[in-house]
């Protein structure tokens, strides 16, 4: 049923709504690092929550639609640094690819106020704590691995340094996500003057319990110590973005790396970013040969980020791969799996291609690797590896923690410039070491390099943009949290069976409602 508007409604000015949902999307960029404003992740999914209140179904989309495009376009504007600034792409293809990916972002939640609007009850604590928190759920679920996905803010993130972080290794990032949108609902529960008594006193329980859950899981050791502490050495070139790739840097690069090496020679793991040797793997057999020889003969293995081509036997075309090496007793690889559109590979058709091409674009793709690879050995550990934004994918990994006894991570976050994306990275990579309750050592170009620990603490971090040799300890650990038994399917089941709970509760509101006697048919909230 159309909704009428009177002339000065709220309905009929709708702009001011727009610019609120705007704004506290942007804001919530701040409740990730290195702003660390964490209580924004529930702040700002609580104003979302409240404009939604009694919108039509458009008018909730366009809500959403402002809200999420506010924190993409707030939370990831570095992707114009890499597009244009690093990439080289002209200025509007740049800004085209940007405001792209934003606006793909903005229509799941475009999707999830209109779903909101049109299936769940018109208000109440069902709509605010159950029906809103469990969908948004599933939809932050669903962007992180529909059509590649794109996990990065997640709620999640935002509360890697409170209590709320000990349930981590019982549900992954996305059980944090649930109780943040929960605590959201809780919030516009408790200053709805509608709401309930009971609804009150259950929102204010929604608000705590979560907290002192978090405290005391937070308290469990989930695994255990399986050896030896292992000192680690990790590489930080720090050559600039726009040097790396140059032809004439190419030897003192190398060079630069092999006495940096040099340095950090006789301890067990010595780890170099992503990428690190600016050149195909191919061309540098002798280097490399001559690398692994000199930390073999002081007891090291090199676990280093490399390009590698290979021709397999009857193909028409070389592959090429974003690989990690490991170079000692055992010689072993890793390929990169979650390769990244338009960077890594191109999703588009060949004359595209052509047209990049002529554009003086990066159009060739790497070769996907296989989605379960072996961890890599290296000093008596098996590291479950991950090359770069792969880290983001929290759940792909958990295959391999009943074989992996460490964590690694190689990246180049310089592609972002001196922006905040590094250390939203960083956050993530603190994530992925909680949810496993492993350590973590993470090698990048040039910044930021680090040892995490099994509780996400920072072992020991770099200095930012200088090389520089990094030296820790990490304790290979054995066992399994309850997250790497389960993965994400607990909490996107209950999510799922939450919204149907609200949904049908909605349906059954409607129908009574249209057969009370003498009662006039009411509109749906959302029609």
């Amino acid at each position: 049923m159309a909704e009428a508007t009177a002339p000065g409604s709220a309905a009929a000015r709708p702009w001011p709504r727009i610019a609120v949902a705007l704004l506290a999307g942007a804001s919530l960029s701040l409740a990730f690092a290195p702003y660390g404003a964490w209580p924004l992740a529930i702040a700002a999914p609580a104003t979302l929550i409240w404009l939604w209140q009694g919108a039509t179904p458009r008018a909730a989309a366009r809500l959403g639609f402002a809200f999420s495009f506010g924190t993409f376009a707030a939370g990831t504007y570095w992707l114009y640094v890499s597009i244009h600034g690093f990439g080289q792409a002209p200025l509007w293809v740049a800004l085209l690819l940007m405001l792209g990916l934003v606006s793909i972002m903005g229509l799941y939640h475009a999707l999830l106020g209109w779903a909101i609007a049109r299936w769940l009850p018109a208000q109440g604590a069902l709509r605010w704590m159950v029906g809103v928190p469990a969908a948004w759920l599933l939809v932050e679920w669903l962007r992180g691995w529909f059509l590649s996905g794109f996990s990065w803010l997640s709620l999640g993130y935002a509360p890697t340094d409170t209590w709320l972080v000990g349930l981590a290794p019982i549900g992954g990032v996305y059980l944090l996500s649930a109780l943040l949108l929960l605590a959201a609902g809780a919030v516009v529960t408790l200053l709805r003057r509608e709401a309930t008594r009971a609804e009150r006193i259950a929102a204010g329980v929604a608000l705590l319990l979560p907290w002192v859950a978090g405290f005391v899981a937070g308290r469990i050791e989930w695994t255990r110590p399986a050896g030896a502490p292992v000192e680690v050495a990790v590489v930080q070139g720090a050559i600039p973005q726009d040097q790396k790739w140059l032809d004439a840097n190419r030897d003192r690069t190398l060079e630069l790396y092999a006495d940096l090496t040099e340095r950090a020679l006789g301890v067990p793991l010595i780890v170099w970013p992503e990428a690190a040797a600016p050149d195909l793997a191919n061309n540098i057999v002798p280097y490399l040969q001559s690398m692994a020889t000199r930390a073999g003969e002081r007891g090291s293995t090199l676990v280093m980020g490399v390009v590698r081509a290979d021709r397999p036997e009857g193909a028409r075309e070389t592959e090429y791969f974003n690989s990690v090496l490991s170079l000692g007793r055992e010689f072993a690889f890793y390929d990169k799996h979650h390769l990244v559109p338009f960077a890594e590979f191109f999703p588009v058709p060949g004359f595209v291609r052509g047209w990049l091409r002529l554009m003086s674009l990066p159009y060739s793709d790497f070769t996907r690797g296989a989605a379960l690879q072996s961890p890599l050995p290296a000093a008596n550990l098996r590291l479950a590896t991950t090359i770069c934004y792969e880290d983001a994918y929290g759940s792909t990994q958990l295959p391999l923690l009943a074989q992996a006894n460490a964590l690694v991570n190689v990246t180049n976050d310089a592609w972002f410039g001196r922006s905040t994306a590094r250390y939203q990275h960083l956050q993530i990579s603190r994530m992925r070491a909680i949810e496993a309750q492993r350590y973590l050592v993470r090698a990048a170009n040039d910044g930021v390099s680090a040892v995490i620990g099994p509780r996400g603490e920072l072992v020991a971090r770099a200095a930012e943009y200088v090389p520089t040799v990094l030296r820790a300890r990490i304790v290979p650990r054995t066992g399994l949290p309850p997250y790497a038994h389960v993965g994400n399917w607990p909490v996107v089941l209950l999510s799922l069976l939450l919204v149907a709970w609200a949904a049908r509760a909605a349906r059954g509101r409607a129908h009574a409602s249209r057969h009370l006697p003498g009662a006039a048919p009411q509109p749906h909230a959302g029609s």
